[in-house]
């Protein structure tokens, strides 16, 4: 089984000029405000409290990184989780929150170590236009060597026949729980193929 043996917080950068060097893949977690990143992130390395969220959804402006390492039989794969911050309901001046935006989508777009970009949607409103439109900008500026997955969180929260409904709409999709846990081993499989293909 594939799971996540350890996992250290690195360093949180308030911009581009601040950020860790480049070298290990990335896995970079974007998603509105409020969808769940931290808990997500937090599920997934089993750690409590590794990436903090705020009370306030859209406050954080910060650039997560955290050392992430997977094992795989005997063998360990190096990674890193970067946290972007969320999107849709920061309660800033409309300048500060387009500068935010630039440097936001500048460091995306510039950031030759992502590999992956998880685009989280909240399960219960899978069909808001704020992820639709960042669903096609991810596409539009993804290298060859980069790759999307989805991933619908507070699944518990749905009913199953929401949940049928949603898998009609997204036969693929992968649905997590980070209360429960339910979903998260298939997401850390997801995200280990998609950084270091089929494990041999």
């Amino acid at each position: 089984m594939i799971t996540i043996k350890d996992a250290v917080f690195l360093k949180s950068a308030p911009s581009m000029n601040e950020t860790v060097a480049e070298g290990v893949s990335e896995v970079a977690f974007i998603g509105r405000s409020n969808v769940g990143k931290s808990s997500i992130i937090n599920a997934l390395t089993k750690r409590k409290g590794l990436a903090k969220s705020s009370s306030t959804p859209g406050k954080t402006r910060l650039i997560n990184f955290f050392d992430i390492k997977f094992s795989y039989l005997e063998n360990e794969y190096v990674a890193r989780f970067v946290d972007l911050p969320g999107f849709g309901y920061a309660k800033v001046s409309k300048s500060l929150k387009y500068e935010w935006q630039k440097n936001l989508t500048e460091f995306i777009k510039k950031r030759s170590s992502i590999r992956l970009f998880v685009h989280l949607i909240d399960a219960r409103h899978p069909k808001l236009e704020i992820d639709r439109d960042v669903n096609d900008f991810l596409h539009s500026i993804r290298r060859d060597d980069q790759q999307i997955l989805n991933i619908f969180t507070k699944a518990d929260k749905l009913k199953q026949k929401d949940v049928s409904a949603l898998k009609k709409i997204y036969p693929n999709a992968l649905l997590v729980s980070s209360s429960s846990g339910k979903g998260v081993e298939k997401a850390t499989e997801a995200i280990f193929k998609s950084l270091f293909g089929e494990p041999n």
